[in-house]
């Protein structure tokens, strides 16, 4: 009897454990987030560094192999704060970064909104770092600025959803799934 009621437990016991604990994966599964945030200056102008840490899913860069470009749009906002009042805008900016891949040559595109030429690499990786990062983006002019005055500089990073020719939506249903957007990071700074 003791037998019986334990050969039907322990498999209860099992199946509880694998649903309740959470799966060794669920730590690779990280919402995208912006890092690295770096704010300095050249001679001319206020400069931005960033990047988006766990953008990519391998069903994202699937789909950019078979034809699927994807765009990265990141939102930048600089105020100027005023104490006692509304901040003033200074800068409102968007910046779209797509990746595409040409299957014949075997080579990923990255187009930059803020660049005059794309970059083309073979190299996967490397096509994912330039996506993922702004690398000396030019804020403003440094003339416009006032010196020891206090500033916030917003940034946000959003996936967009590329339209598909021909409803191609209804045959690639799980390109709603890519869809991201990370919060707005501020970093508050003095000039």
């Amino acid at each position: 009897m003791l037998f019986s009621l334990i050969s039907r437990t322990v498999p209860l016991l099992v199946l509880a454990a694998l649903f309740l604990c959470p799966p060794a994966y669920a730590a690779d599964d990280l919402e995208p987030t912006i890092e690295d945030i770096i704010i300095t200056t050249s001679s001319t102008d206020l400069l931005l560094f960033a990047a988006v840490k766990n953008c990519f899913t391998e069903t994202m860069l699937e789909g950019v192999r078979n034809g699927i470009p994807l765009t990265f749009r990141f939102d930048i906002q600089l105020d100027k704060v005023r104490n006692k009042w509304f901040d003033a805008t200074l800068v409102e900016e968007t910046i779209n970064h797509t990746l595409s891949y040409d299957a014949i040559k075997e080579t990923y595109q990255i187009d930059f909104s803020e660049k005059n030429r794309p970059k083309v690499t073979r190299s996967q990786e490397k096509a994912k770092q330039l996506m993922a990062e702004l690398s000396g983006l030019e804020v403003i002019a440094r003339k416009e600025l006032i010196p020891d005055a206090a500033y916030a500089l917003q940034i946000k990073a959003t996936l967009v959803e590329n339209t598909l020719p021909l409803g191609m939506h209804y045959v690639i249903p799980f390109t709603s799934l890519w869809n991201f957007e990370t919060d707005w990071r501020t970093i508050e700074f003095r000039y």
